[in-house]
């Protein structure tokens, strides 16, 4: 059963969760939230996915990161 969780952060710590987040290994989705709780980004991750595909993620996330000052990231668990 899936296990959700969310972590307000400001957007120079975002890209720092997000690659902890990466390296736990047992998360399977991270949603990017606006203070306002729009969705930014949704991407899902799997069990294998290497560094060059995460690469870009981390991009898109340094890119909203540098344009917002605060965020939730909500995050689904196996």
């Amino acid at each position: 059963m899936a296990k959700n969780e969310s972590f307000k952060v400001n957007g120079e710590g975002l890209l720092k969760k997000v690659k902890e987040l990466i390296k736990e290994g047992n998360v399977r989705r991270i949603t990017v939230k606006d203070k306002s709780g729009k969705d930014l980004v949704t991407f899902p991750l799997t069990f294998g996915v290497v560094g060059t595909v995460i690469a870009p993620v981390l991009a898109a996330v340094g890119a909203i990161a540098a344009l917002i000052g605060e965020c939730t990231i909500s995050v689904e668990r196996n």
